[in-house]
């Protein structure tokens, strides 16, 4: 295996942290730039969409331009993003950085995938292909809970530092090792989209975005569940996010497995039926159950709750190369940018529900869009099996 894909994977760590690292850093925003928990939770969704509407775009844009010079663009974007974060007067420029800190990490991860292949060879991409995405999956585990844990220590500013100093390190290790030949291959905005056309595509992709709006429903306002919903410390947060990240990993991890043994589509409905369980399970617990007792309840779900949630993104992922494997890469970008629509609109959704409800709601609210996407799911089933038949 080419030692260079872990550093594209250490610079997909870097950029992926943002999405989660927010769990954590919402209530400190909060109170330092006087803005509400809710209204904090825009930053995510600025973020997140940004980086859903950015990645097909630059991706166009930058299509042509050699790859190691992509990405260094890319990573000095996100870099400086990161300092102006940390740097900011007030709530408005810290937005504007999200916006930048966004664009920035999709046009990364769209490169670094590409540059991957290049570098692993057609015979090994998929390999390839996993290594840089690991880098994702670490961000959750383990970048989170870290950049949480710093932002408690020394403030959320500290923790927009530490990622600029990734970003940066990652800049110059990747500039200095990969190689100058990594050309690239330009294909239009609009022969990017057409992929939307094949059969089964456009079903997938919205039980993706759907899945995701109701994870992050929940996900993003951890800090709140943790102290107003469950009556933890504060101090506690970093713990839950760690627990919550080794689930992610064993999911991710099983999930391959599980869906070459049951089939990929059964792993996907046990996943989203699973969430909406536990999401449920979630507002029980905050509404009917005494303090005392549902903060270690809810730490003793964290676990199966991140295993759960992360056996869907590999197997949907699977399905979604399953229905167009000639445009793989194509699918999978296209997926990507509905992941990151779902959590900006999970995000924006949770918000308005701390706003004009009630923390304890939040579960019932999550539970709703993973049982949207069931049906979504079952309709584009029965409508393929009646074009068959027909």
């Amino acid at each position: 295996m080419d030692r260079r894909l872990f550093l594209l994977a250490l610079g997909a760590f870097a950029v992926s942290t943002v999405a989660f690292v927010f769990a954590g850093l919402l209530p400190l925003i909060s109170a330092d730039t006087g803005v509400t928990v809710a209204q904090a939770g825009y930053l995510v969704s600025a973020y997140s969409l940004a980086y859903a509407i950015g990645t097909p775009i630059l991706s166009a844009v930058t299509g042509g331009m050699n790859r190691r010079r992509a990405i260094a663009l890319a990573l000095a974007f996100f870099a400086a993003g990161n300092l102006t974060a940390a740097l900011s007067t007030g709530f408005l420029p810290l937005f504007g950085a999200q916006v930048v800190i966004g664009m920035a990490g999709g046009l990364f991860a769209a490169t670094a995938q590409a540059a991957a292949v290049a570098l692993a060879g057609p015979e090994r991409r998929a390999a390839a292909i996993s290594v840089v995405v690991g880098g994702t999956t670490f961000a959750l585990a383990f970048g989170a809970p870290a950049g949480s844990l710093l932002a408690h220590l020394v403030g959320w500013r500290g923790a927009f530092f530490g990622l600029a100093i990734v970003g940066a390190l990652c800049l110059a290790a990747l500039w200095i090792w990969l190689p100058r030949d990594l050309s690239g291959s330009h294909s239009s905005l609009g022969e990017r989209l057409m992929v939307v056309r094949r059969p089964g595509v456009p079903s997938a992709v919205l039980v993706s975005l759907l899945y995701l709006v109701g994870g992050f429903a929940i996900i993003a306002y951890l800090g709140p569940i943790v102290v107003d919903g469950v009556g933890l410390p504060a101090e506690y947060l970093p713990a839950v996010l760690l627990a919550y990240g080794v689930g992610a990993i064993l999911g991710n991890y099983t999930s391959g497995r599980l869906a070459d043994r049951l089939g990929a589509t059964r792993v996907v409905v046990c996943s989203m039926l699973a969430a909406s369980i536990f999401a449920l399970g979630f507002s029980a617990i905050m509404k009917f159950v005494p303090d005392g007792i549902a903060g270690p309840l809810l730490v003793a779900l964290i676990v199966p709750w991140g295993f759960i949630g992360w056996t869907f993104p590999p197997a949907q992922a699977s399905r979604l190369v399953g229905f167009a494997p000639d445009v793989a890469g194509l699918t999978l970008a296209l997926n990507a940018s509905a992941i990151y629509f779902g959590i900006g609109l999970g995000t924006l959704i949770g918000g308005r529900v701390l706003e004009y409800a009630d923390v304890s709601d939040l579960g019932i609210a999550g539970a709703a869009f993973p049982l949207m996407a069931l049906v979504v799911l079952h309709l584009a089933r029965r409508e393929r099996r009646v074009a068959l038949t027909g």
